[in-house]
Order: structure tokens, then sequence, then C-alpha cells
């Protein structure tokens, strides 16, 4: 069965840096578009950004577009999830999955699956 797992987090000051990793298990990885989500306290899921399979297509949020970056290398089985210039607003935990359907890449979590245990980001000063 694919897994997902997470990685990457922690407390970092506004304006900071961090770089998510989600490291994937299973023969579907490299074949695979990915997504990274995350979901506040108290708030329902969100969509971040995602990755088509050959890396050859992105999407990203229109509130971190400018900040965050998604990359991947299927040789390492690994999705990657650049975040810049930081904001108490970014403060989640993030969790990467696995598009399941569809030749385009898309926001909503329903297309998505393998949901990883997720990491937790905090932004505070």
């Amino acid at each position: 069965q694919a897994q997902l797992v997470e990685s990457g987090g922690g407390l970092v000051q506004p304006g900071g840096s961090l770089r998510l990793s989600c490291v994937g298990s299973g023969r579907t990885f490299s074949k695979t578009s990915v997504g990274w989500f995350r979901q506040r306290a108290g708030k329902e899921r969100e969509f971040v950004a995602a990755i088509k399979w050959l890396g050859d297509g992105q999407l990203v949020a229109h509130a971190v577009k400018g900040r965050f970056t998604i990359s991947r290398e299927n040789a390492k089985n690994t999705v990657w999830l650049q975040m810049n210039s930081l904001t108490p607003e970014d403060t989640a935990v993030y969790y990467c999955a696995y598009q399941t359907s569809g030749l385009d890449l898309y926001p909503d979590p329903a297309y998505y699956a393998s949901w990883g245990q997720g990491t937790q980001v905090t932004v505070s000063s």
C-alpha cells in the first residue's frame, strides 16, 4: 500500500523559512501527482500546492504564491515544499497526499488519498 511520510516542520519566526519533505513508498510514487495541504486550528483542510508526476506542472494556491515552491525528485521518492517569508497565518499541520484521479492538477482534497500523518509548522516570535 502506498504511503507518504511528511517531515521538516517546526517552530520558526515570522519571515523565516522551512522546507517540508514528503517521502513516498511503493512503485506508484514516480507516476503520481502529489499535493500539499494544510489544516489550521478550527478550519478545514486547504490546498497549498501540487505537482505533476514528471514535475512539469505545478499548481500553487493564491495565498502562498510567490512564497512557497513545490518540487520533486522521483529518484528519491520525495516531494518538497519550500516555504519562505512565513507568517503566523501559515501555522498549520501540513499534509501531503497522492492525487488519485484526473489528468490535471486539482485543489480539491477529494482528488487525493493516502494522506500522511502530517507535520506541524508553527510560525511565532
